[in-house]
């Protein structure tokens, strides 16, 4: 079942209808038009953890697009990512989307299939999950993370330091990047302010060389898409609050994996598609489908194919019962 809601205005930003890909690139080119909004207040996103070996929670929520909305501030104010706002409705134009629509909101999903302690990211979602100690809690967080050619990598690691007010140190690949698209080059060392793209907070992960990051920004812009140099990062306000939260040597687990299965305690078959993190929209499908042969129910008999196929095939990312 799905929850209306509403929200209220916001900035207008002109613009045409366009495809997933190109939405996300022309959304791109509005980042310093969006910096200069004013921050929706976002909500948090926390769940009690199902029993009985349940993964399912949360529940879906429909918006009523209301004059000058647009697909950024809604993002915000439900505290989801962007992209994972687009995949789940695909066709409607995330600058203007049209007074009077119904947008699906993306906020019933499947737990990652691994141990609920600390922190665990799954790239595809582009979601944090946080296991509170000691409760039964987990808090769910919209993520940027490594941009083609820069992907953040899989890895089972642990917290190695927090730092507050970080300086950064950009790599020399980052600094020849920055010189060849823009044609200036960036200081060996920034430090802790408002210039800094780090944020005030970070969380030093224990892999390779230390260099990757769970971080803040100092941009209105970003979260829940594909941007970083590798780092994962947050809303201010959420590694605000994570970064209190966390200890060093607390586990973090970084997972690639698009598909979501589960046979729930009540016999429901549910399924949950993300795009994988693939080139092309034909790499998308075939790797979707071949993995696809793979998703296995408890009760298979129960299972709709042509459902699981549909899912499949349009990876919009919410949690759909595939019931015959």
């Amino acid at each position: 079942m799905f929850i209306g809601c509403t929200l209220s205005p916001h900035v207008i930003i002109p613009c045409y209808v366009v495809h997933r890909k190109a939405a996300i690139y022309l959304i791109s080119i509005f980042t310093v038009i969006l910096t200069l909004l004013t921050p929706v207040q976002a909500r948090e996103n926390v769940y009690p953890i199902p029993e009985n070996g349940a993964r399912l929670i949360g529940q879906d929520e429909l918006y009523e697009v209301k004059k000058g909305d647009y697909f950024h501030s809604i993002a915000q104010f439900y505290n989801i990512g962007l992209v994972a706002l687009m995949d789940a409705n695909p066709g409607i134009d995330p600058f203007l989307p049209t007074q009077g629509t119904t947008l699906k909101i993306p906020t019933r999903m499947l737990l990652p299939d691994v141990a609920y302690q600390g922190i665990v990211i799954n790239l595809p979602e582009l979601r944090l999950y946080y296991f509170e100690k000691n409760t039964n809690k987990v808090y769910v967080f919209p993520i940027g993370i490594g941009r083609l050619g820069r992907e953040t990598p899989i890895m089972e690691t642990t917290i190695r330091t927090k730092i507050k007010n970080p300086s950064w140190t950009p790599t020399a690949k980052i600094r020849a990047d920055y010189l060849a698209l823009h044609g200036n080059e960036l200081p060996a060392v920034v430090l802790a302010g408002k210039n800094n793209p780090l944020g005030d907070y970070a969380l030093q992960l224990a892999f390779a060389d230390y260099s990757y990051l769970i971080h803040g920004t100092n941009q209105n812009f970003g979260i829940g898409m594909r941007v970083s140099a590798g780092c994962i990062r947050l809303n201010p306000v959420d590694i605000a609050w994570l970064f209190q939260q966390v200890a060093k040597g607390e586990p973090v687990r970084i997972i690639n994996e698009p598909i979501k299965v589960s046979t729930e305690p009540n016999g429901k078959n549910i399924l949950e598609v993300h795009a994988p993190l693939s080139i092309t929209s034909e790499e998308k499908e075939n790797n979707l489908l071949w993995v696809g042969d793979k998703v296995k129910f408890k009760n298979r008999n129960k299972v709709n194919n042509l459902k699981v196929k549909e899912a499949l095939l349009s990876h919009q990312g919410l949690a759909v019962n595939v019931d015959k």
